[in-house]
């Protein structure tokens, strides 16, 4: 459930928190390019033609053509930048339709957009009732009006493929609207529900962030983080967007490491690898088969300087700053379940391929007599 302070629960669901944001410290670039990017409610973002010329900068409220009808959003990109992420986002623009954009909101399509908003929470009650009742295997996560009130979008999740065909004709004479179908992951769902994240503040998906990228186990262990998938997971039940923020300075910082760590032959036997911690520039070690050792950090340089002392046939004592079990990382005890099942697992195609080489070769041969 959302808080009364996140943005799901604000009067205009459409406003972010305050954030620094750079882009307003760029020039003016809308005289190079017509193109606009326009984002609406949800995370959904277009991209429009401003043929009028008429004058936009970010966080315009503007009139946009749809088929049919017309919609009210929020200017994002204008110029330069606009068009460079329509290039970058569309694969095929011969395909992409791009509408136009009418004018500016007047007061009056901003009435209307806040009482066809104001419908929307019974709106999405009542559509999730229609479904269950329908007996449905999807859940109905947001319900999204057009600024001219006479569509709306219902965001839906579902594992696998779903006939709603007579959901919409259920959707269309209760809600007397036009009604269009969107599948959605659990990122999406986590942005439109909102939350309080385990850093204490508001998620980013539902504050500020608008893009939605994959992300995989292998960016936490490139940043020497815990393994426990419990640790990890966002409120989505995905790894977190945050893993992703940091990610370019540890793998600069890593580059100065070793590719692969190895054991040291320390004194009092085989110092083993535990933990990384690649800002600090130090390794954790244990001694193999001691339980009285505990765990020792070792900088970069003495790992090295010991790694040159191991070639020459030599065992350094361990160091003094020798810690005890009490004050050794914790983050070992808690890998109760591994990262790897936020991996999808890809159906095995050569397991499918055998089935049907075995069930060939069991089928008789029949021989035919050349007469």
């Amino acid at each position: 459930m959302s808080c009364a302070g996140c943005s799901f629960n604000t009067i205009n669901t459409e406003e972010k928190i305050d954030v620094y944001n750079w882009l307003n410290d760029l020039p003016d670039t809308s005289d190079q390019s017509d193109i606009v990017e326009v984002k609406f409610k949800t995370t959904r973002k277009e991209f429009y033609r401003n043929t009028e010329g008429i004058p936009l900068k970010r966080g315009d409220k503007v009139v946009v053509a749809t088929s049919p009808g017309h919609d009210v959003g929020e200017v994002s990109l204008t110029g330069y930048l606009a068009d460079k992420q329509f290039e970058r986002k569309v694969k095929n623009p011969r395909r992409y339709t791009l509408n136009t954009i009418y004018r500016k909101a007047s007061e009056n399509d901003l009435q209307v957009l806040n009482e066809a908003r104001g419908r929307e929470k019974l709106t999405l009650v009542r559509a999730r009732q229609i479904a269950a009742d329908l007996g449905l295997d999807m859940k109905i996560g947001e319900v999204e009006y057009r600024g001219d009130a006479k569509k709306a979008i219902f965001y839906y999740i579902a594992d696998g493929r779903v006939d709603f065909r007579e959901l919409i004709k259920h959707y269309a004479h209760e809600f007397k609207i036009k009604v269009e179908m969107k599948q959605i992951g659990a990122r999406q769902e986590a942005g439109l529900i909102g939350g309080i994240g385990s850093c204490g503040r508001e998620l980013c998906c539902s504050s500020w962030r608008t893009d939605f990228s994959s992300i995989s186990s292998d960016a936490a262990q490139k940043q020497g983080l815990s393994p426990s998938a419990q640790k990890m997971a966002g409120a989505c039940g995905k790894l977190k967007c945050c893993l992703l923020y940091e990610l370019d300075v540890y793998m600069e910082a890593r580059q100065e490491f070793p590719e692969e760590l190895i054991y040291l032959e320390m004194a009092k036997g085989l110092a083993k690898p535990l933990k990384t911690d690649y800002l600090k520039k130090e390794i954790w070690f244990t001694i193999e088969g001691n339980a009285t050792s505990g765990t020792f950090a070792l900088s970069l340089k003495e790992v090295k300087d010991i790694i040159q002392q191991n070639k020459k046939g030599q065992k350094p004592e361990l160091p003094k700053k020798e810690i005890s079990n009490d004050e050794e990382p914790g983050w070992q005890t808690m890998n109760n379940e591994s990262m790897d099942r936020f991996e999808k697992k890809k159906p095995g195609k050569n397991k499918n391929r055998r089935k049907k080489s075995n069930l060939k070769n069991r089928r008789p041969k029949i021989k035919l007599n050349k007469n």
